[in-house]
């Protein structure tokens, strides 16, 4: 898959992350999902299971304020950083995703989360870790 292929779906999944709701034709009818947070598993499959499970996560809008998109020979792969808000409280996660396309339709997801970062963690974090890269 080219890379140009790859970063447009990319967009367009970066849109439902935000927003909770699927572009028209982001994800294949019966798109399977493979959710690994922290001591967990979760699958899905269909459209409205997989956006049921990323609202249960995530029920308002965010933020995917970092992403890097490589792609693969059957999709491509999205490292990424989100933000949003939960309960008047700001979370953060890092998190990356295997896609599977058929076309530029998502047929299989593989995702995988750090868990949710309150603004206490974060700051926890940056006080006792120097990263050297962002």
């Amino acid at each position: 898959m080219s890379e140009e292929r790859a970063e447009a779906v990319a967009r367009r999944l970066i849109e439902f992350l935000e927003t909770g709701q699927a572009p028209a034709g982001l994800f294949a009818p019966d798109v399977f999902l493979d959710f690994t947070p922290p001591l967990w598993r979760i699958q899905a499959q269909g459209i409205d299971d997989v956006t049921r499970v990323r609202l249960a996560g995530h029920p308002g809008r965010g933020e995917v304020s970092a992403w890097r998109c490589d792609a693969t020979a059957r999709g491509f792969v999205l490292e990424f950083e989100e933000r949003w808000v939960a309960d008047g409280r700001p979370l953060y996660a890092r998190e990356l995703l295997r896609a599977d396309l058929e076309g530029d339709r998502i047929t299989a997801l593989s995702v995988y989360c750090t868990g949710d970062w309150s603004a206490e963690r974060c700051a926890q974090h940056a006080r006792e870790v120097r990263l050297l890269r962002p």
